[in-house]
């Protein structure tokens, strides 16, 4: 790995970091809208972010969980799984709405490993977690849509990253 694109990643993690850390009221639980989850979208335009967004997921998980166990292989699971699915879906596809869009029914439809996180974790109800999760994650992403669009045309996400 070239070492900007080691140095973009680290910053992507380091901003899902902050963001996760400042927002951590709502960002855990069975109603949750985590708000970095936004960062997800960069790997329509790039895979390679793909490490920074899990980096910082783990990271986040790590620190301000308060079940880091569970955290740490749910959530990391959950993230990287969606991540590689939405990759393999979109692979031949160019329309970056579509991509977007496809990455946030991987991530709402993947929300039932978090689901099963809670039942295991604190024995809250599957489907009502799986449901809360799932909103909340679908929530987040579709506003990120316009978000990370607009701003990708201020900073040209594919260009900041070798590949």
């Amino acid at each position: 790995m070239k070492i900007r694109t080691l140095v973009i990643n680290a910053v992507i993690a380091s901003l899902y970091v902050v963001v996760t850390s400042l927002l951590a009221f709502m960002s855990f639980g069975a109603i949750q809208f985590r708000v970095a989850e936004m960062l997800n979208h960069l790997a329509v335009f790039n895979k390679k972010y793909i490490i920074g967004i899990v980096g910082g997921v783990l990271i986040s998980n790590f620190f301000f969980s308060t079940m880091v166990v569970y955290d740490l292989v749910f959530g990391v699971a959950h993230s990287l799984l969606s991540l590689l699915i939405m990759s393999g879906i979109t692979r031949k596809i160019t329309n970056v709405w579509i991509k977007m869009s496809i990455n946030t029914l991987c991530f709402t439809l993947g929300s039932g490993l978090i689901a099963w996180e809670l039942y295991l974790a604190l024995q809250l109800p599957f489907w009502f977690s799986y449901f809360t999760v799932a909103i909340g994650e679908l929530v987040v992403m579709g506003i990120g849509m316009p978000i990370m669009i607009y701003i990708d045309k201020k900073v040209h996400f594919n260009k900041q990253i070798e590949g």
